[in-house]
């Protein structure tokens, strides 16, 4: 097992992939959330540094 960076102050997806810092993928996660039957509108609310700009660079 290869030890592996936490990208602190890293905002853009291409350069955790491209420096092989930590990271853990939830996206499957995504088609859950989306699959909630009887809702109109998802709200999904995080604190600052929380990885939103992250999320939006994939």
């Amino acid at each position: 097992m290869r030890n592996l960076s936490i990208p602190v102050g890293v905002s853009d997806f291409a350069e955790i992939r491209r420096n092989g810092y930590y990271y853990i993928d939830k996206s499957g996660l995504v088609g859950e959330l989306l699959g909630a039957t009887g809702t109109k509108v998802t709200l999904i609310t995080r604190p600052r540094r929380f990885g939103k700009t992250l999320g939006m660079s994939m």
